[in-house]
């Protein structure tokens, strides 16, 4: 355990943020799998309008900086893909 008080301060800070972090990639995660169940039902507008929503969060996610902003482009490319390959 820190004994010094600046160092007890950055626990309680990571503590914070890992937090924020943490609520930020289950609400992402949630998205995402929405849009994979509309998907594995064979419903197309179901996925459109999931999709959009999913970019949304995921997109938000990055400009946090929770997510870097190509995982963020990849995770949003591989959704994208998948919902116009479903024909």
């Amino acid at each position: 355990m820190a004994n010094i008080k600046s160092a007890k301060k950055r626990i309680l800070v990571i503590q914070t943020k890992t937090a924020r972090n943490k609520s930020i990639k289950s609400k992402v995660k949630t998205y995402v799998k929405k849009v994979e169940a509309a998907i594995a039902q064979g419903d197309k507008d179901a996925a459109a309008s999931a999709l959009v929503a999913a970019t949304s969060e995921i997109s938000k996610a990055a400009s946090k900086g929770v997510y870097h902003k190509n995982t963020a482009s990849r995770k949003i490319s591989r959704l994208s893909k998948a919902v116009n390959a479903m024909a």
